[in-house]
């Protein structure tokens, strides 16, 4: 796992064999992030990593000057995982929650400028996640979706755009 720009750009990362949870490409990492630039500064915002997995958003999201990342993650293992790369790059503006997405999204009274969400692509209740985590969203900002082919979002009304590069598609809300 590699963080593409900004601060800690081209730091490594190796994920445990064990990981169930699949990174989101270097490539459709890289590609989301520069569509992303052309709709929101990332510079000193607050953001929300839901499903966190092996953690490559929220540190691609600190290396690009957020000022404050929250990380969601539910398994034990990704979770100290995530914790231990944040404490190699020393720093202080990363909350880790050790715990369900779903529960995070009903009980959260915090509202965030960018929210990514990355939850398993065969999990049961996928469909209703963009309207459990878009109430999280401060006016003007932007969530972006990652989920497999099979999911269409375009009839919602908070919808802006889709994007796909190979299996991993984005869903751009606002």
């Amino acid at each position: 796992m590699r963080i593409i720009t900004g601060l800690y750009k081209g730091r490594h990362f190796d994920i445990p064999r064990t990981f169930k949870a699949r990174p989101t490409t270097d490539f459709a990492k890289e590609n989301i992030f520069n569509v992303m630039t052309g709709y929101i500064d990332f510079d000193g915002v607050s953001a929300l990593d839901l499903f966190a997995g092996t953690g490559s958003i929220s540190l691609e999201l600190l290396s690009r000057g957020c000022g404050e990342v929250v990380s969601v993650e539910m398994d034990r293992d990704h979770a100290r995982f995530i914790q231990q790369c944040i404490d190699k790059l020393s720093t202080l503006n990363h909350t880790l929650i050790k715990g369900d997405a779903f529960r995070f999204m009903k009980s959260c009274k915090k509202q965030f400028d960018f929210i990514f969400a990355d939850p398993p692509y065969a999990l049961p209740k996928l469909e209703a996640i963009p309207d459990l985590a878009l109430p999280l969203l401060k006016d003007g900002g932007i969530m972006v979706f990652e989920h497999g082919k099979q999911n269409d979002f375009s009839q919602h009304p908070r919808y802006v755009e889709h994007r796909s590069y190979g299996s991993v598609n984005f869903t751009i809300f606002k």
